[in-house]
This record gives C-alpha cells, structure tokens and sequence, in this order.
C-alpha cells in the first residue's frame, strides 16, 4: 500500500509588499502604480535612470512620504499612515544617498544613536542614573562596539565621523542602520562615491548582512555591484515598473537596455 504524497510546503509571503503605489507632487506623478514584492532574505535592486522614482519609493516605504493610493506592506502590518520611528520599530533601517551622520559626534556616538531605538528605560531611570539604566546603556555600547567591528571600524570608535574616510562614513552609516536591529535594511546608493577598492569591500559586506538573515532593498548606479550582489532587479523609468526579474533577465530586456544601460550596441 502506498503512501499518501507529502503536502506541499506552503508558499511563505513576502517580507515587503507594494501594490499599485502611487505619489505625486502637484501635476508630476512621482511613483505610477508601482507593485512588487520583497522575500525575506533575499537582495533585491531597484534601478532606473536618475528622475525614476527610486528614492521617492524608499521614502514611501520608510514613512518620509505617504502614498496617495496603493498599499504597503511588511511582515503582514500595513504601513500606510504610520510614522518613521514607528515604522523602525517594526524593523526597518535604512541609509541615504546623502551621507546624514553627526559629523561631530564619534563612530561610537553615531552608532548608539541608533541602539537607542531599542532601549527600554525612563526618563527619571536616566535623570537618576538608576543601575537598571546604567545596565541598559552598557548593553547599548556593547551593541555598537558589536556593530562597529561587523562593519570593519574598529579601530576608528572615538575618530569623529567627519575625520573618516568617504568609504568608512558609509560604513558607518550602514552599522547605525544595523544597531536598530532590523529585518529589512534599506540602502540608498550605498556605493556613491566609493573607490574600485571599497566598492569590493561592499560587496563583501552585502552578503555578510545577508549571511546574518537580514533581508536587502538598494538603489544603486554601480551595474557590477547590482549585478553580483541582488537576487532580484526592479527597474523604474518616469515613476513606472518596467522589468522585473534576475538581474541576467533584466539586463537582456530591450526595455531596459533603451532605458537605462544606453543603446543596444552600447550595452
């Protein structure tokens, strides 16, 4: 007598989902019906010429904007209408395109800023420096120290941001995206401005994160790093989706070739 055929696993949802997002500002449509979904633990591109949308979509995704129709979701929790912080503790950090460190402040103080969207403590437990406080704070300086030396900065904890090299400031940026413990981190040209060299290094760094089971959304430029870091590509051009798919299917679609990578014979 046979047996009866193991049930089929189910199909898990996705981590991140957009479904016919739309924002504009004024008459300019900024993001047009924008749909598609992030699965946990992969890296997934979004790519398109400058003017696309890209940002406009993180912005969207993070709480900066709200959309004006479509949804957002994550992890089953729709997000719409809900604040950044709110939407941190939830689990999602993210970087900018343009650096925004304390440029004063330590690596250190740069990173405990972030741990602190995970302290729980009071403000008189803080006023009266009360052990349970001073106990929370010494797990926050654990945390970043722990933060610091994942990104490889080790050796630069007390230099002040603005005395770091391009390169490490956007380590650094990354390693306080990673003190709020997220699920998804979100990375806004992560390579801008960075060396052959450090450009590599990011790569290395990419599947380390990934390594550690947290889930990638980046905009970049830079079509090597797209190209061996993403599992999957979304390609936007004037606000609208246009390809989808590995970055080997994207990268031979018409479409994206006219778009985005320049003429045929260019490409």
């Amino acid at each position: 007598m046979s047996s009866a055929p193991a049930p089929a696993d189910p199909v898990k949802p996705a981590l991140l989902t957009l479904a016919e997002v739309i924002k504009t500002f004024g008459g300019l449509t900024a993001v047009n019906r924008v749909s598609f979904a992030v699965d946990e633990g992969t890296v997934v591109g979004l790519i398109g010429p400058n003017g696309a949308g890209k940002t406009t979509v993180f912005n969207l995704i993070t709480g900066n904007y709200q959309p004006d129709r479509g949804d957002i979701s994550f992890a089953g929790r729709r997000l719409n209408g809900l604040r950044t912080h709110r939407i941190i503790m939830l689990g999602i950090a993210r970087t900018f395109q343009n650096i925004r460190l304390f440029q004063q402040l330590t690596a250190l103080e740069n990173v405990l800023a972030g741990c602190h969207y995970r302290m729980r403590g009071g403000i008189l437990s803080a006023m009266l420096n009360l052990p349970a406080q001073r106990r929370v704070e010494g797990q926050a300086i654990e945390q970043a120290l722990q933060a610091l030396e994942f990104v490889g900065l080790t050796q630069q904890v007390f230099t002040a941001a603005k005395n770091l090299s391009y390169g490490n400031q956007r380590r650094l940026e990354i390693a306080r995206a990673l003190a709020t413990q997220p699920r998804l981190l979100i990375l806004d040209e992560p390579a801008g401005g960075m060396n052959e060299q450090e450009t590599e290094a990011l790569i290395g760094l990419i599947e380390q994160i990934r390594a550690r089971g947290i889930t990638i959304l980046l905009i970049e430029h830079d079509m090597r790093l797209v190209m061996r870091a993403c599992d999957k590509l979304v390609v936007l051009e004037y606000g609208g989706k246009i390809a989808e798919g590995s970055p080997e299917r994207v990268r031979a679609d018409p479409r994206v070739i006219e778009a985005y990578l320049g003429t045929e014979e260019d490409a």
